[in-house]
């Protein structure tokens, strides 16, 4: 089995920072993509930003520049480093792993999610 917990969310003012950080842990054989998406009320769940195992990162338009994702493949943590937060970051932010338990089965794993709210 395998597990992936978020933790750091908050409620944070406009222009503040907040980071998240989310463990895999469980019977993994190796770790693929690692990624944040988020959903705001009455939105569709959108994807934040990506790291892939070699380290190459990618992120959504509206967080480029402010949102920094990493990753501790020693420790299968991810990060997400947010700053200079908008309100209309608020929402559930939630950790995604492609995640190998063995040499021949690989499958997509959902945390539960933690809430990051912006007060303006």
């Amino acid at each position: 089995q395998v597990q992936l917990e978020e933790s750091g969310g908050g409620l944070v003012q406009e222009g503040g920072s907040l980071r998240l950080s989310c463990a895999a842990s469980g019977s993994i054989f190796s770790i693929n993509n690692m990624g944040w998406y988020r959903q705001a009320p009455r939105k569709q769940r959108e994807l934040v930003a990506v790291v892939t195992n070699g380290g190459s990162t990618s992120y959504a338009d509206s967080v480029k520049g402010r949102f920094t994702i990493s990753r501790d493949n020693a420790k299968n943590m991810v990060y997400l480093q947010m700053s200079n937060l908008k309100s209309e970051d608020t929402a559930v932010y939630t950790c995604n792993a492609r995640i190998s338990t063995s040499r021949y089965r690989s499958d997509s794993y959902w945390g539960r999610g933690t809430q990051v709210t912006v007060s303006s």
